[in-house]
């Protein structure tokens, strides 16, 4: 009889990945993930997933009172927090044991019909496992609240094998965007002629867990020995495809790509961060918000999340695996040029990248100026 061949096992980073995007997807399907983090561990559900049926399974396998884990914004647009004065971070609130399943789901949506408002305890201090919960359900691109049982991460191991239950450690959480963003590799490439330019090549980037592509769309031949013409933008389903007048994201796009082709040659890098970096269905709540009066960084941090989750280490990561490490970035804002030039690709001009108002956009518009530092 042959033996069966050895398994050899993954190499580190990757099953961080793998694990995280698995987590990822057992929360999105309204299941419960264990986060382990030195000695103490978490189970956790997305708020806006939390049912009757889910509380009561939480508080029998964790065995303790539940806690609510928000960010900070969220918090602090709830009354129950300081506004926090850069990036959030995590709080976590112990839940009275009567609370129900909606009344929690509207803590972390704003945009739900208001319940009475649930008692909760006084607000704990961010950890790293707390941390890496929020972020997980925001990688998740769900509302970034968690319901959750802590328990000694000493019994996590033997609940997870008995329930069948993920295992994850906060910190390849916490360092998942990294991690993910050094295992970009091309996967495909192609000619794509386009209206304004025909000469393009479209090569989509892929991270080693198989999750969303990230393009980059060559436009001529760009020379890597000199500073190319590279613009970064973010997918707007509603702008780009639809051509929405909310924003001025479409008219960007094609901007670009016209401007790029105008100069010669250049890089339109395609990156999958919908609705700075929110994803598409709570950019929909956001603007549910809008509607109601707020602005797009109020909407957001009313949401929980930061006014801009994006990160620009995969473009980076995409610019240096095609020979690019210098630029010349198509840009109003300088935030931009500020993260790049974090991620090791030196920006040696800004070059300005204005379209006009439409009519529907100008507060929009207005608001990337006043609030978000754009230079318009």
């Amino acid at each position: 009889m042959n033996a069966k061949p050895a398994t050899l096992p993954l190499p580190p980073d990757l099953r961080a990945l793998r694990q995280v995007d698995r987590a990822i997807t057992d929360l999105r399907r309204g299941g419960f993930v264990l986060l382990r983090d030195g000695g103490t561990a978490l189970l956790a559900q997305a708020a806006e997933a939390v049912s009757q049926e889910s509380l009561l399974r939480l508080t029998s396998l964790a065995g303790e009172l539940l806690v609510l884990v928000l960010t900070r914004r969220r918090a602090a647009a709830l009354g129950l927090a300081e506004p926090p004065r850069d990036k959030g971070g995590a709080v976590l609130l112990p839940i009275d044991p009567e609370a129900g399943a909606a009344e929690l789901r509207d803590l972390a949506d704003p945009g739900a019909a208001k319940a009475e408002r649930v008692p909760l305890g006084p607000v704990g201090s961010a950890t790293a496992i707390t941390d890496a919960a929020v972020e997980l359900v925001k990688l998740a691109r769900l509302l970034p609240a968690v319901v959750a049982g802590q328990l000694p991460a000493r019994h996590a191991a033997a609940l997870a094998e008995r329930e069948g239950l993920l295992l994850i450690e906060a910190g390849d959480v916490l360092a998942y965007q990294a991690t993910a963003a050094r295992s970009l590799r091309p996967v495909s490439g192609a000619r794509v002629p386009l209206t304004d330019a025909e000469n393009t090549r479209i090569i989509a980037f892929r991270p080693s867990d198989g999750g969303i592509e990230h393009l980059a769309i060559l436009i001529g031949d760009p020379d890597p020995e000199v500073p190319v013409l590279v613009r970064l933008h973010s997918e707007c389903f509603t702008g780009d495809l639809l051509g929405s007048l909310r924003c001025d994201c479409g008219a960007q796009l094609r901007g670009a790509i016209g401007e790029i082709a105008r100069a010669g040659s250049g890089v339109l890098l395609y990156l999958a961060q919908e609705g700075r970096g929110i994803g598409l269905v709570n950019k929909l709540r956001a603007y549910q918000l809008q509607d109601a009066g707020l602005d797009t960084v109020d909407a957001n941090e009313e949401l929980g999340f930061d006014a801009d989750e994006r990160v620009y280490l995969p473009a980076a990561e995409m610019l240096r695996q095609l020979g690019f490490e210098r630029v010349r970035l198509l840009t109003n804002n300088p935030e931009k040029v500020a993260s790049l030039t974090r991620c090791g690709i030196a920006v040696v001009e800004r070059v300005p990248h204005i379209v006009p108002a439409n009519g529907h956009n100008e507060r929009y518009l207005r608001t990337k100026a006043t609030r978000s530092g754009h230079l318009l």
